[in-house]
């Protein structure tokens, strides 16, 4: 029905009105949820990067220290190795020998006695006495690795215990000049180095340096496990070399233990490498604390808005709805509920126009009740109300479709409007509405319609007046004609066909 279609159409702008304001702040809550994410994030990138680089800082520092000591440490045993090549080492005194091989040699707390061992392993000197204890390490591997590689160069020992003290052996082969093995020397860094080194920085509990061999055994960790010293990694399936190049990060569950943390190893190319650990909890502490705060803050703004909106949203809709209302109320006549004469005639106008654009019929019902001023003297004004509403409602039940619109014209008269209707269908419609008043009648009152019907297709320089008139003129010509039936008008001339 027209005036559903209608009532749609109104409430149809502050619909949009309602859900574009709560569609624009949902896209405002994600748009700005999506910032603060990506603030967050790049805050958190910050802390990751500002963490890998103190790790890295650290990293490089301790085995700079490490490379250097055992730098000054290999010299010494070069010093020691060149010297015994010298003619006189075999007829000097004991003191005058010690003085020759030892005299630069590298003496501090941590550092080992330089011991010099023959071709068979024994023990023959002893930078801590003149007069050493028989000793033969020709079973261990610092000897024979010597022994057996003449390019091995200097051969750093797995973490052992050497002379009563953990600590990781170095060791230079002594050759005579024609290459030939004389003989091994050796010294020794004890672990009170590394527990030195590590107690002097400001760690936490959970942080981890790990110093390792190139062939990733592990010489020195802090906290120190004497279950995990010694240990080589490349023996562990889980984890891989390319996890943790040099120079490079890793962030995650480590070789040793299972705590997360973002590791980083040192950048250098010494006989050992550094691995600086921290756990990730620590690394994003700070940024966790952060992100609870904003993320709280954002929710809370965030959950305000959208209860703003839907309190907005709501408001609309009772304003649209009260407009509605008020719509309804100055276009719909108070006593048939259908549409006033001031909406039949914006209606028509804009149907007029349409039809004029698309060249299309348009259709017009004039229905008047029969004898009505004579019915309601006889019956009063209340019955003759009754009347008019029965007749609006056969009306309604009749004009089905949703572009039609029946209205109360004035007073006993109705004009109900059939867009892109012929004239042979504008007929049917009205001996419908006849024929219901008719039946209605047989059973409430004696009351009967008369029905006049015009359709056209308006051209240029024509009005709606005369689709009108003519309906008017054919509606009168019922009334004449006896009551109680439809006539059609002819249109241009407007003869009058029964």
């Amino acid at each position: 029905m027209l005036s559903g279609w209608r009532e749609v159409m109104a409430r149809r702008p502050w619909r949009l009105s309602a859900k574009l304001l709560i569609i624009s702040s949902v896209v405002t809550v994600i748009g700005f949820s999506a910032i603060c994410v990506n603030v967050m994030l790049d805050m958190r990138r910050g802390e990751e990067a500002l963490a890998r680089q103190t790790l890295e800082n650290l990293a490089t520092t301790i085995e700079s220290d490490v490379s250097r000591n055992i730098e000054i440490y290999d010299l010494a045993l070069k010093a020691v190795a060149s010297n015994m090549l010298l003619p006189e080492i075999a007829t000097v005194s004991k003191p005058i020998r010690h003085l020759i091989l030892f005299d630069h040699a590298t003496t501090a707390r941590h550092f080992g006695a330089i011991q010099v061992f023959d071709a068979d392993g024994r023990l023959t000197i002893d930078a801590s006495t003149l007069d050493p204890p028989a000793e033969n390490r020709g079973e261990e591997d610092y000897f024979k690795i010597h022994r057996d590689n003449p390019g091995a160069g200097l051969f750093i020992s797995r973490p052992m215990l050497f002379r009563g003290a953990y600590a990781i052996v170095l060791s230079r082969r002594i050759s005579d000049t024609d290459g030939g093995f004389m003989g091994v020397v050796a010294g020794s860094i004890r672990f009170s180095y590394f527990h030195e080194l590590f107690e002097r920085l400001n760690l936490n509990a959970d942080d981890t340096i790990t110093v390792l061999k190139r062939d990733r055994t592990i010489m020195m960790r802090r906290p120190f496990d004497l279950d995990v010293i010694g240990k080589n990694l490349g023996t562990q399936q889980s984890w891989k070399a390319d996890n943790l190049k040099a120079g490079g990060a890793y962030s995650g569950q480590g070789p040793v233990d299972a705590t997360p943390r973002l590791y980083v190893r040192s950048t250098g190319s010494g006989p050992l490498f550094v691995v600086a650990g921290k756990p990730l909890s620590a690394v994003f502490e700070l940024w966790q604390r952060e992100a609870y705060r904003i993320g709280a803050v954002v929710l809370a703004l965030n959950l305000f808005m959208l209860a703003s909106t839907l309190v907005l949203a709501r408001e609309i809709g009772r304003r649209a709805e009260a407009e509605r209302k008020l719509e309804e109320m100055a276009t719909t006549d108070a006593l048939t509920g259908l549409k006033n004469r001031r909406k039949f005639d914006q209606v028509i106008d804009a149907e007029w126009r349409r039809a004029m654009r698309q060249k299309t019929p348009i259709a017009l019902l004039m229905i008047d009740a029969d004898h009505f001023k004579a019915y309601n003297d006889t019956f009063g004004h209340q019955a003759g109300d009754q009347v008019l509403v029965g007749i609006a409602i056969c009306i309604s039940d009749s004009v089905s479709r949703a572009g039609d619109c029946a209205a109360r014209y004035g007073g006993e008269e109705f004009a109900v409007l059939l867009p892109g209707t012929s004239i042979t269908d504008a007929l049917k419609v009205a001996e419908k509405i006849r024929a219901k008043v008719q039946g209605w009648s047989d059973d409430q009152t004696s009351t009967t319609v008369s029905c006049g019907i015009a359709s056209l297709v308006p051209t240029t320089g024509m009005d709606w007046p005369l689709l009108v008139g003519a309906a008017d003129k054919a509606l009168y010509a019922a009334k004449a004609g006896g009551r109680n039936q439809s006539v059609v008008a002819s249109l241009p001339k407007l003869s009058l066909v029964a």
